[in-house]
């Protein structure tokens, strides 16, 4: 992500730091943590433009995931543990809880791509939901999570927060099947989807890249970057 690439947006000489989209109010922003990084903003510029090619793309989505998961697990308790180094014994720590990551087909499987990297002992569920393209409503076609879900920290993933409902509908399956502690990762964010999940989930943090201004009347985030799915996954 720190390197120039071969493709991707023209890139001006003027700095630039943070960002002019929509922030949360004050009462969102209790349970909405944007991160806000220049490698994030730099790999967030990319996936945006219309011209990146789905190879490139898939590369900064989880580049992306991977430091919104170090956000995520920033406050995680850890448990001592002793080890020994070649030279003597130390006192190191592990997590205190497991994870579970729980992607939202099809698009969170880019963020789960990149998140297994650095979490490869987790344990991975999936939930199958599509929007209907009339009402905007969520509709459930599949589900499949880990037993130890109520014991672990569960991170459902999606790259898109629009509307809302498609997120809400997710985090009501995890919670019907015992899920306790969980986190919502997506890169984009906007207020209506942002105001529709706490209202639903006031109890589930949101971590995201950025939140945007607003939906248009099909339902995408503006400015956004399209269809995360079909981008990522080169059916677009």
């Amino acid at each position: 992500m720190v390197g120039r690439d071969s493709v991707g947006p023209k890139r001006s000489a003027k700095k630039h730091r943070g960002s002019t989209e929509s922030r949360p109010t004050n009462a969102e922003s209790k349970r909405v943590r944007i991160v806000d990084h220049p490698l994030v903003a730099a790999g967030l510029t990319i996936l945006r433009d219309k011209t990146t090619m789905p190879d490139l793309f898939r590369r900064r989505l989880q580049e992306i995931a991977i430091i919104l998961f170090a956000e995520a697990s920033r406050d995680w308790k850890t448990a001592s543990i002793e080890v020994e180094t070649p030279l003597a014994p130390c006192v190191g720590a592990v997590l205190a809880k497991p994870i579970v990551l729980v992607p939202i087909l099809r698009a969170g499987l880019g963020l789960l791509d990149g998140i297994i990297r650095v979490a490869p002992d987790a344990s991975i569920g999936h939930i199958g939901l599509y929007r209907d393209a009339e009402t905007l409503r969520p509709v459930s076609y599949y589900d499949r999570l880990p037993v130890n879900i109520a014991a672990a920290r569960v991170l459902l993933l999606d790259p898109m927060l629009a509307t809302g409902h498609t997120a809400c509908e997710a985090a009501s399956i995890l919670k019907a099947q015992g899920a306790r502690s969980i986190q919502f990762i997506c890169v984009v964010a906007c207020p209506p989807g942002v105001q529709q999940f706490q209202s639903e989930h006031p109890d589930v943090p949101i971590i995201t890249a950025i939140v945007d201004p607003e939906l248009n009347d099909s339902g995408y985030i503006v400015p956004g970057l399209g269809d995360a799915g079909d981008r990522y996954f080169g059916t677009g």
